[in-house]
């Protein structure tokens, strides 16, 4: 099992820059889990943003974000960030951290098996 929590939404505002922090705890080992951060709009699905593998050596990136996010994660402490820059009002979105136990992560939703609660972030125009 995997706990996750996130950290670090807010309100900004288009051009600005936010880092997402989410941190693991739990008897399955983090360094053996892939992890992925996807996000959902109200009345939107839930989307990939971006996933990474165990190791960090992986990335991988949705169209939308891709040069305007990063994604990385520090195994010693349990943790993966989502470093978002050039924010823009159509990334609003409860942003969602998620664990897979495929180790080199996955942009597919169903891949994930462990969902943290969640963390608020808001672009003003």
């Amino acid at each position: 099992q995997v706990q996750l929590v996130e950290s670090g939404g807010g309100l900004v505002q288009a051009g600005d820059s936010l880092r997402l922090s989410c941190t693991a705890s739990g008897r399955t080992s983090f360094s053996r889990c892939g992890m992925g951060w996807f996000r959902q709009a109200p009345g939107k699905e839930r989307e990939f943003v971006a996933t990474i593998s165990w190791s960090g050596g992986s990335t991988y990136y949705a169209d939308s974000v891709r040069g305007r996010f990063t994604i990385s994660r520090d195994n010693a402490k349990n943790t993966v960030y989502l470093q978002m820059n050039s924010l823009k009002p159509e990334d609003t979105a409860v942003y969602y951290c998620a664990a897979s136990l495929s180790v080199g992560g996955s942009a597919r939703r169903y891949d994930y098996g462990y969902w943290g609660q969640g963390t608020q972030v808001t672009v003003s125009s």
